[in-house]
């Protein structure tokens, strides 16, 4: 029987399977590669909204604070798009004929609504939530980047999945005091810039209020400490003072630790602040109950 294929069909047959396999990697690095690039998460891109609006301007220049605007930030599970009442609250006084704020004036008297794109978009089945990580220690800067030093909006960080489970891993690395979260200029603890903290013993104490920290340290503040010390009246049973007055004793000073490390700071931060483990922020049971 005459032979149906030559010899080199075997070689031939093998480097087709190779090269197929080849593509097939090819073909899934750089759907990879495509799947995180700014095409795709938008990372970095200024949207053409219907009017310039400059965070720069009004944030580092005028000194707005984020929440006059996103009033919401706190209490909600988003952040909330002002409505063009707030622009009008000083457009209505200031720049009243500029044609750039043409658009505001009209939703101002039309009533319907300024088109706003959003930078920050998720997709639909995800559910996050602005104010437990607002209240959780998590600044303003950590997702949105220096929007203070932004003269047109744009998203700093991709958003996706794989970027807020690195911060749900390791979330120390990102908690600062709640008393710093919209304070664009927020530098980590060092050696230089050390921070100091007192946790609250209250058991009822809300989580915003259970850490006091300061960047100035605080024994060395006048020397309160001390003069407090020696204005506190003796123990009532040395002096017979009545449970009343004894009650009314001015309390401890609170017990303040120093860090110069912002991962020491955040694990101090994680305990007080009552923030889940790793594990339980990453579980699928979390969301699949």
């Amino acid at each position: 029987m005459a032979q149906i294929f030559d010899r080199s069909s075997n070689a031939l047959a093998r480097m087709g399977l190779v090269l197929t396999g080849l593509i097939i990697i090819a073909a899934g690095v750089t759907l990879d590669e495509l799947q995180r690039s700014p095409w795709v998460t938008r990372q970095g891109q200024r949207a053409d909204q219907p009017i310039p609006f400059s965070h720069e301007h009004h944030v580092q220049g005028l000194g707005l604070q984020c929440q006059y605007c996103h009033t919401t930030v706190e209490t909600s599970s988003y952040a909330g798009i002002p409505p063009t009442r707030t622009c009008m609250n000083c457009h209505a006084e200031i720049w009243t004929n500029a044609q750039l704020l043409e658009p505001v004036r009209q939703s101002w008297y039309t009533g319907e609504s300024i088109p706003w794109i959003r930078v920050h978009d998720l997709p639909d089945f995800v559910f996050f939530n602005h104010s437990i990580h607002v209240n959780k220690g998590i600044g303003c800067a950590s997702c949105h980047g220096r929007v203070d030093e932004m003269p047109l909006m744009y998203a700093q960080n991709t958003l996706q999945m794989e970027w807020c489970l690195d911060c749900h891993r390791n979330p120390a690395k990102n908690l600062r005091p709640t008393s710093e979260i919209y304070n664009m200029a927020w530098e980590s603890p060092s050696e230089d810039h050390p921070v100091w903290c007192a946790a609250n013993d209250k058991a009822d104490a809300p989580t915003a209020q259970s850490v006091n920290c300061t960047t100035q340290d605080p024994s060395g503040q006048g020397g309160a400490g001390s003069e407090m010390a020696s204005l506190r009246m003796p123990p009532a049973a040395a002096t017979g003072l009545t449970g009343e007055v004894a009650a009314a004793m001015p309390p401890a000073s609170p017990s303040y630790v120093k860090f110069a490390d912002q991962m020491d700071l955040g694990h101090f931060l994680e305990v007080h602040y009552k923030i889940r483990t790793p594990k339980d922020l990453t579980s699928c049971e979390v969301c699949h109950r």
